[in-house]
């Protein structure tokens, strides 16, 4: 075999595996805090962003968080929709900026630009917290964080890049490790 065939040949799969190897996706990791081995993984939510919900501990309505990723890295909160407005919800001029919206479907406060490097929640029993990516909660599909980890788990949300290897091997449809 030909020198140059043969260096042709260890750069192609030296590249190859690099693509494969190298942390290349960005996706939103959910693990828990004490162990991250338990994780899964969206790319759709670190694309299009994605929504946390969970019932609100004193009103007793469902709450919507819409998060997308920050430019830095991190996690832009930056709608929250509820059904009641009362105790525990924030106040229109907390957050200069924001705008508050009442409509048939509920209470909207938009332009919140709340950063937050990443997202450190236990995962309630009574909350029911949910995940559902993409912009449009009602065009998602919801998963309910009890199903990945135990209720009263410390869990983190962050925006990480895995190997496409990594990726691929985890199952559908939200990408996970338990």
């Amino acid at each position: 075999m030909p020198k140059k065939l043969f260096s042709l040949i260890i750069t192609f799969f030296l590249a190859a595996a690099g693509f494969f190897f190298l942390p290349a996706v960005r996706v939103l990791s959910v693990s828990s805090r004490k162990n991250p081995a338990q994780v899964f993984y969206s790319a759709a939510a670190c694309k299009e962003g994605f929504i946390i919900s969970y019932t609100h501990s004193v009103n007793k309505g469902r709450v919507h968080d819409f998060y997308r990723p920050a430019k830095d890295g991190g996690l832009e909160l930056y709608k929250t929709e509820f059904v009641s407005y009362g105790a525990g919800i924030p106040e229109p001029e907390e957050t200069p900026g924001a705008v508050f919206t009442v409509t048939d479907d509920g209470y909207f406060i938009e332009n919140l630009n709340r950063y937050l490097p990443r997202l450190t929640m236990a995962v309630g029993l009574i909350a029911n917290h949910s995940l559902a990516a993409g912009s449009d909660f009602y065009e998602q599909r919801e998963y309910f964080l009890t199903s990945f980890f135990e209720p009263q788990t410390s869990i983190i949300l962050e925006i990480k890049r895995i190997s496409l290897f990594k990726y691929m091997r985890l199952s559908d449809p939200v990408r996970h490790n338990t």
